[in-house]
């Protein structure tokens, strides 16, 4: 879905899932490291491991000594059955399975009895462990915000699909051999030179009225912003009707975590009336309305949405997420479908989930987002998550053994 930051992200062309992006509280206060003031230098960042191969893989503990809960098994057991049509077909980043591994796994979900779901785990899986194994879980969940499709008093800001001017290309200092893969995230400006494409103040100022869609016409800036944070969301309007939407791009500029800046510069955390959370960041900027602006337009990242059918959004893997059983993962590390179990020091994340969503700030191993659904306590318990652990990836029986003959 997310923004996530959600990068996840940086398509122009449709996307399902979040941009998410991207997240709650750790995606605003900087999980993609903090922000160095201009008087500071930044040592460079430590290169990460290009797949879960480079990064080691070993077998981890087996299932059943985790004591695994039912419940949690057989969710976790419908939401895999729904990603199985993907593992089919899908090429796995992370180095770890091919789509023929699953076949066998898939075939037996299909009928398997959601009640005996931890057998099914314990059958068809075996459980590795990637790099060290130590995890760290964020969450997200699904925003609903006042909204509707037409402008009107109280409805004067506009949520934008994909601009028609929002193209890949290439920079005229990048030179020709450096030039792979599908380029950077742009425009042509009006002399044909490709630079990058406006930011978040710019868009806001008016910049693509009339080149972008206009999907919907939501009530509060505020709000939109934490909506594009998560990727994805609802739109209510006051006759109760619902447009739920989708992620479908993003601008290719920096994302900037605000709440990095704020804590930094004193204005949430300790010694203020403001937690160092997502509601903290939220009651910050309603209760500043002229530095708000100012605050979220640091983050010069923009993401496009598109209205999306059903009442679920739909992660990167192209099937609606499920909460308490989706997370994002990095697909460099996690195949995207594939069974996690995690073991944290937050009880409600202890389990298996199913990978089934990307984030731009959900990067390398070990590194998830959890799924909470819509809602106040959605919103409550994604924006304060942030758990510390050990996660194992569940692959088919056989990998290993596949991997070392290799």
């Amino acid at each position: 879905m997310r923004s996530r930051a959600a990068a996840s992200r940086n398509r122009v062309s449709k996307h399902g899932g979040r941009y998410s992006a991207a997240l709650a509280t750790i995606v605003l206060l900087g999980s993609c490291g903090p922000l160095i003031p201009p008087s500071q230098t930044a040592a460079p960042a430590p290169t990460p491991p290009a797949n879960a191969l480079i990064a080691g893989v070993a077998a981890g503990p087996s299932i059943a000594s985790y004591g695994i809960a039912q419940v949690k098994a057989s969710a976790a057991l419908a939401t895999f059955r729904q990603s199985c049509p993907q593992l089919l077909r899908r090429q796995d980043s992370s180095g770890l399975t091919r789509p023929a591994d699953w076949q066998g796994a898939c075939t037996a979900a299909a009928s398997w009895p959601l009640s005996d779901a931890v057998r099914f785990f314990e059958t068809w899986f075996e459980p590795v462990r990637v790099g060290d194994g130590s995890s760290f879980v964020t969450g997200y969940y699904e925003p609903e915000i006042a909204g509707q499709r037409t402008q009107g008093p109280g409805f004067n800001v506009p949520v934008y699909g994909v601009p028609s001017d929002l193209v890949r290309g290439w920079p005229d200092t990048t030179p020709p051999d450096q030039r792979t893969g599908r380029g950077q995230l742009g425009r042509y400006d009006e002399s044909g030179k490709f630079v990058p494409y406006y930011s978040r103040a710019e868009i806001e100022a008016g910049a693509i009225a009339g080149k972008a869609p206009v999907i919907a016409w939501a009530a509060d800036p505020i709000d939109l912003f934490f909506v594009e944070i998560q990727g994805s969301g609802r739109l209510r309007a006051p006759d109760g009707s619902v447009i739920q939407l989708g992620y479908a791009g993003q601008s290719g500029r920096a994302y900037t975590a605000i709440g990095q800046v704020m804590k930094q510069r004193g204005l949430i955390g300790p010694g203020t009336p403001y937690a160092t959370s997502m509601q903290g960041i939220v009651g910050y900027l309603r209760d500043h309305p002229a530095e708000a602006k100012q605050l979220m337009d640091l983050n010069e990242s923009y993401v496009f949405f598109q209205e999306q059918p059903g009442t679920s959004p739909t992660g990167s893997l192209g099937v609606p997420v499920t909460p308490q059983s989706t997370v994002a993962a990095d697909p460099k590390f996690v195949p995207l479908g594939a069974p996690v179990f995690i073991a944290s020091d937050r009880p409600e994340v202890n389990g298996v989930w199913v990978a089934q969503d990307v984030g731009g700030a959900i990067k390398g191993p070990n590194r998830f987002d959890s799924f909470w659904g819509a809602g106040d306590q959605a919103k409550a318990t994604a924006g304060g998550m942030s758990a510390r652990g050990q996660a194992l990836v569940l692959v088919p029986k056989g990998t290993l053994a596949r991997l070392k003959s290799q």
